[in-house]
């Protein structure tokens, strides 16, 4: 290597020693006969000195930022009072007495490249090679490095194998949509890119590998936020001959090693919710526990009531659920409408509120429906006091109340700051249900997918009450973001064909899309379960971001669109061609040989 020493390994132990360092120029100052450089590289930043004296004098004195540069001097101490006790290398400098050599010139760059002047979102992707040149998302990088060599290492000394499983699959449609590949060797047929690769390891427990775990490349075609990508890493686990307990001990060492990278030290076990309780106090099956606001449920306090937005609810079967937001008397009656708005994105009809007068009793235009007695037991159940807020959701569907007061709860958490940002809340949420009625399709659907295994004593519910039936599933979520999820599988062909008519997926339909899958479980397939951790959105959280794009080397933006490489693009039309496809979209384009098409 040209190079002796990265921009990040010198210290004063160095002093006096001759060494060549290359890297990218940060800064450059002009002090009279003095020059001083900035040396960058993703190891850390050098300061350089040049004077008259110095070979290479005037180059420097031409050098812009982001110029890439080799130097030879000599490491000396910085004078006194001019250390720099934040940066590393802040006790010397590089006196540069040999040479100076330009290895490359740089442009003017589009984006500064510097933490504390950042560019818009799709500047940065399309110049995300300048941008992750900035430390922080270098130091991403290398934690996401760092966390993904520490998981490898963990699973392989609990005797997990690493086995790659195919990018090109069969069409099994559950979920998401497919990103599909169309084949040139059979014509009209097709390939789909992995969502997951769900079957694949099932198939590696029958092949008695009994402990499998993949960092997985996973693709969906759908909708894009935040936290979704249409590619995205899984760390990807399976293993045989175990249980539920089995599941949470391995997956919390896991965790703990994984957050350890970081200095973080996670406490295990993990608390335990089940989905039922998570929904009645949180509305929401990923409960994030760092602050009261629980929902409260005063359907049979108000059912003796006469407001009939609320009696109706309970008569359709529906709910009445309150969250006491403390001290929030004060909120003005424009506050109270935004809220009003924002439980209407999750469908709610209305927003009931009544404020906590200085009597301790309850003011609000509501309040004459009330009788003194369903007053006052709402006061108590709501432990109610001077001061507070009571804000009230109804509704026939469950789910709505849950969903409107659950997101609410969350959005006055942030604005009155209740959320402890540096604290780290796990939480394993168990006992799912296996099954939801689509209301649309008129049939049940899986909660997860349809290979998770019922509770043993929730089988006899499938035919007539299969509402009824929990699943041997588990997810962990942390902070209120789910990070990871499984079950136990189904390994029985007949359990796995009754769920299937369960889900109304008739004989020939399974066997078209899972017939391989069932063909192995006639051969002794063993009891085996797992889960997937979102590597992605584990590294934001960990870095304390909720955007994987801040932890993704080349993301898609919010359109799935590559602003940097321009994909998707136009492809020439004799390649489409020859995967026998014919393209029939109203705009016209020009082909890369100059030729206008008609698509």
């Amino acid at each position: 290597m040209k190079r002796t020493h990265t921009c990040g390994d010198l210290g004063i132990k160095e002093d006096g020693k001759e060494v060549t360092l290359q890297g990218w120029v940060d800064t450059r100052r002009d002090h009279g006969g003095l020059i001083f450089v900035d040396l960058r590289d993703r190891y850390g930043l050098t300061q350089i000195v040049l004077d008259p004296n110095s070979k290479g004098f005037g180059e420097a004195a031409q050098l812009r930022r982001e110029d890439c540069i080799q130097i030879t001097g000599k490491v000396r101490p910085r004078p006194q009072g001019m250390a720099n006790e934040n940066l590393k290398t802040g006790k010397i400098e590089v006196y540069v007495a040999k040479e100076l050599i330009i290895l490359n010139k740089s442009e003017t760059p589009p984006i500064e490249i510097d933490d504390r002047k950042l560019a818009n979102e799709e500047v940065r992707m399309k110049y995300r090679f300048l941008d992750l040149r900035r430390p922080s998302m270098q130091k991403k990088l290398i934690l996401r490095h760092k966390v993904g060599q520490a998981v490898r290492n963990y699973l392989s000394d609990n005797d997990f194998i690493e086995v790659e499983t195919p990018l090109l699959v069969r069409a099994t449609p559950e979920g998401a949509r497919d990103y599909l590949v169309p084949s040139r060797v059979h014509p009209g047929k097709f390939y789909a890119l992995p969502q997951s690769p769900q079957l694949y390891k099932q198939l590696l427990m029958v092949a008695g590998m009994d402990r499998y775990f993949q960092l997985a490349k996973c693709l969906r075609d759908e909708d894009l936020r935040a936290d979704r990508q249409p590619e995205f890493t899984q760390i990807d686990i399976e293993m045989s001959f175990l249980d539920e307990e089995d599941i949470y001990r391995l997956m919390e060492g896991l965790i703990k090693v994984a957050f350890k990278t970081a200095d973080i030290d996670v406490k295990i076990p993990f608390k335990r919710i089940a989905y039922d309780e998570a929904m009645e106090r949180y509305g929401s099956d990923k409960p994030d526990v760092r602050f009261g606001l629980e929902l409260v449920n005063v359907s049979d306090i108000v059912k003796a009531s006469n407001f009939e937005v609320f009696t109706k609810a309970i008569a359709s079967g529906g709910k009445v659920k309150c969250i006491n937001a403390k001290g929030c008397a004060k909120f003005s009656r424009t506050d109270i409408e935004d809220l009003t708005a924002f439980v209407a994105i999750y469908k709610a009809k209305g927003l009931a509120w009544a404020k906590i007068n200085d009597a301790g009793k309850m003011e609000s235009s509501i309040v004459k429906f009330f009788s003194d007695k369903v007053q006052a037991d709402i006061v108590k159940k709501t432990d109610a006091k001077k001061g507070d807020l009571l804000l009230f959701v109804a509704d026939h569907k469950h789910f709505t109340v849950n969903d409107a007061l659950g997101n609410l709860r969350l959005k006055l958490a942030e604005k009155l700051n209740l959320i402890k940002k540096d604290e780290f809340n796990f939480i394993w949420v168990v006992d799912f249900p296996l099954l939801d009625f689509d209301e649309d399709m008129q049939r049940h659907v899986s909660v997860h997918h349809p290979f998770t295994c019922p509770k043993d004593e929730d089988i006899k519910f499938l035919d007539k009450e299969p509402g009824k039936v929990k699943a041997k599933a588990y997810d962990l979520t942390l902070n209120g973001v789910e990070i990871g999820g499984g079950s136990i599988r189904i390994h029985k062909k007949e359990l796995q064909e009754k769920i299937f008519k369960t889900l109304s997926i008739s004989k020939e339909e399974a066997e078209r899309k899972f017939g391989f899958l069932l063909d192995a479980f006639r051969y002794g397939a063993p009891p085996h379960g797992g889960l997937a951790f979102g590597f992605d959105r584990l590294i934001a959280l960990i870095c304390g971001t909720s955007d994987i794009r801040e932890v993704i080397a080349f993301p898609k933006n919010k359109a799935a669109e590559g602003p940097m490489d321009g994909c998707p693009s136009d492809v020439d039309p004799d390649q489409v061609k020859e995967l026998h496809i014919k393209m029939e979209i109203k705009s016209k384009a020009v082909n890369p040989k100059g030729a206008e098409l008609s698509k």
